[in-house]
């Protein structure tokens, strides 16, 4: 499937924000499920990545139940989150202050970040040039960003593997536990992720020079790290 499959524009951003209302109920509970737990380890891993001092400042963007604002939290830092699905908002298990807001557009100033976090929603945002671009804006210059989102391994046969897992497991576990048509929609919404190697250049090119990836667990998740020059 192509992007192009996908809805675009604000279509997909009221689709993303109709999905994550839905599914916000069981949310949690779905991802140890299908991520056998490694998804607290994969968040832990992007907090260390930021590498900042005691007490910084970090945005958490697409926060929805809070994992990442607790991951921060018990790191030191103090997390605000950002998410544009009120469902997800609601549900939300964090002392953290959360902000309902779309993350193409924060309502904060220049610079007014330590470090920016985000866990797999960068296939849900409209625009991923948009995306950064706003990130560069609101982190300050020296300061840190972690990205996480899925990925496919660079191995053929953990690709393979994974293919059939993500692509049948996921979505019969999604429509066992929450809403089968979420969870179906989640392999599909890789397409909208572009290669590996762009994501970098374009992260570079938004101001973040050393922007790095590095594949965790086999290669089935991506962190995308990098300082804000």
């Amino acid at each position: 499937m192509t992007p192009e499959e996908l809805p675009q524009g604000e279509e997909k951003a009221r689709s993303v924000r109709r999905l994550f209302d839905t599914i916000a109920g069981r949310y949690d509970l779905v991802n140890r499920v299908m991520t056998f737990g490694m998804d607290m380890g994969w968040r832990r891993r992007a907090v260390r990545a930021l590498r900042l001092p005691g007490g910084a400042l970090v945005f958490d963007l697409a926060c929805g139940t809070g994992d990442f604002c607790r991951e921060l939290t018990r790191a030191g830092y103090r997390a605000v989150g950002f998410d544009f699905s009120h469902g997800m908002l609601v549900r939300a298990r964090t002392e953290a202050p959360l902000v309902e807001a779309d993350v193409l557009r924060i309502p904060a100033r220049d610079g007014a970040a330590d470090g920016v976090t985000c866990g797999f929603a960068l296939r849900n945002v409209v625009s991923l040039p948009g995306f950064f671009a706003e990130i560069a804006r609101v982190v300050r210059a020296g300061g840190r960003i972690a990205l996480l989102d899925a990925s496919e391994p660079d191995s053929a046969v953990m690709r393979a593997g994974h293919g059939v897992y993500f692509n049948k497991v996921v979505p019969a576990v999604g429509g066992l536990l929450s809403d089968r048509a979420a969870y179906s929609y989640l392999p599909r919404s890789m397409a909208y992720l572009p290669p590996a190697a762009e994501m970098v250049r374009m992260l570079r090119a938004s101001g973040f020079p050393d922007a790095e990836r590095v594949q965790l667990s086999g290669g089935i998740t991506q962190l995308l790290a990098g300082t804000r020059g």
